[in-house]
């Protein structure tokens, strides 16, 4: 298969879970979008569910799609997010944001009883930090956050975006891409980050996954969280 069918096969797999009466979290990227096109199928054929999205980009879609959505004013709880990765390791620690949505994903996925990721065979890693790290940060402290990061060992690039101005999130800040190379310790080094003033939020999602369906010429692989 090639990737772009490796993302529909596991985006496919992961319609499996839903159940109508749902509040189902919407994820954002290309492997992300697939299985939004999906839910918006099943919708249309009558499955009746409430969509929250993790981006604006993904709101739109959905609203394109006839997905009916709701809101954390209206509901706090999750039933099942669908969401893609950058990386995945084998306890299913992952780096998110290379589509500039992690606070929002993130935000999600905190809320969310079933965290489904959708991959294809590109995404599977022995130890994260093949990727970049995407962190994002207020514009008022960007270089202060760049130095504070560089000297936890990091190269750290300002994300631009395709007409070469810095890239600008749904929440009106700017991302960091920094490159730590092999990430031995995800959780040290989320706490790490998590603790530098003038950082929104970072794409190291860890300890938050359930599940990964990852697509491969063979099929597509369930992988659980380990015990």
């Amino acid at each position: 298969m090639t990737l772009d069918e490796q993302k529909q096969a596991a985006a496919r797999e992961s319609l499996r879970f839903l159940r109508d009466g749902m509040v189902v979290g919407l994820g954002t990227g290309s492997t992300a979008t697939y299985a939004v096109r999906l839910i918006g199928e099943r919708v249309r054929a009558g499955l009746k569910i409430r969509g929250i999205p993790s981006s604006i980009q993904t709101q739109q879609l959905a609203q394109e799609l006839g997905i009916p959505l709701t809101n954390f004013d209206e509901c706090q709880q999750i039933d099942l997010s669908i969401d893609g990765a950058d990386e995945f390791d084998p306890q299913l620690h992952l780096i998110k944001g290379g589509g500039g949505a992690m606070l929002r994903e993130k935000i999600v996925a905190s809320a969310t009883e079933k965290f489904v990721i959708v991959a294809d065979s590109t995404k599977q890693v022995a130890m994260l930090g093949k990727f970049p790290v995407p962190v994002e940060v207020i514009p008022f402290a960007q270089a202060l956050v760049a130095k504070e990061i560089a000297a936890l060992g990091a190269s750290v690039k300002m994300r631009l975006d395709k007409s070469g101005n810095k890239y600008v999130t749904d929440e009106k800040n700017h991302i960091l891409d920094c490159t730590f190379g092999k990430i031995p310790d995800p959780v040290a080094l989320s706490a790490q980050l998590k603790s530098i003033p003038g950082i929104v939020e970072h794409g190291l999602f860890v300890d938050m996954a359930d599940v990964v369906l990852l697509a491969t010429d063979a099929g597509v692989q369930e992988i659980r969280k380990p015990k």
